[in-house]
């Protein structure tokens, strides 16, 4: 048996590739998005007494990762890339049905719009679903997860002094947080973790209308070079 499901709404986001999105929400609290809900959710009485939650569960769609045919096993980032799990061991964006969660910070709510911070998502995801999230039924002290036991290790992240400040006069053009963004997002070291970086090798992806560039020094340690209109 089949079911079909339809967006309740989709995310405007300031990821606009998925290269340096952060692996989980909360990751990078600078990270913003709006939810723009859709007829007849837009309605104000479909978000009436969300403005006394603090958090919300986002079900959604990775809408850029849909497969015909299921994986049974993936080779999750947090393992290196280089060894397999079960698909359901994993929150890989390989899923049977394509469809994600992610607990993120409620910062303001008007008809038709939610606006939120600490998110993963990118720039277009279709949401199917919103759940306020519930402190006593949804933090249990006594879980655990071996495979990942604590938040990614953080790398260094530097600026050349142009690039911070091309940043400074981003983040004051957009009116958002855009230095704090970028250093929560390269700290937790986008590229794959099997990847040797060759210093000379330039990286890049878009942050709101911003393209942000870096390299590796050595592989510990991240040097922002340009902030430039993308």
């Amino acid at each position: 048996m089949s079911y079909s499901v339809s967006p309740i709404g989709f995310v405007r986001s300031c990821f606009k590739e998925k290269f340096a999105i952060p692996r989980q929400p909360q990751l990078a609290p600078a990270a913003r998005g709006v939810l723009e809900l859709v007829p007849p959710f837009d309605q104000a009485e479909a978000i009436e007494g969300l403005e006394q939650v603090s958090h919300v569960w986002l079900l959604f769609l990775f809408h850029q990762a849909l497969e015909d045919k299921p994986r049974l096993k993936v080779r999750p980032p947090r393992l290196g890339g280089n060894q397999s799990l079960g698909v359901f061991a994993t929150r890989s964006t390989h899923r049977p049905n394509g469809i994600g969660q992610s607990v993120v910070k409620l910062e303001r709510v008007e008809p038709g719009k939610l606006w939120l911070s600490g998110i993963d998502l990118l720039d277009g995801t279709p949401v199917l679903d919103i759940k306020p999230y519930v402190p006593y039924a949804d933090r249990l002290d006594t879980a655990f997860n071996r495979i990942a036991d604590a938040a990614p290790q953080l790398i260094a992240v530097e600026w050349a002094d142009a690039a911070l400040a091309q940043a400074r006069a981003q983040a004051l053009r957009l009116g958002e947080p855009l230095v704090e963004l970028i250093e929560q997002c390269l700290a937790q070291d986008p590229r794959p973790a099997y990847q040797l970086p060759d210093p000379s090798r330039r990286y890049g992806t878009r942050l709101w209308d911003v393209e942000v560039r870096w390299h590796y020094p050595e592989p510990t340690r991240i040097c922002v070079v340009e902030v430039l209109d993308a």
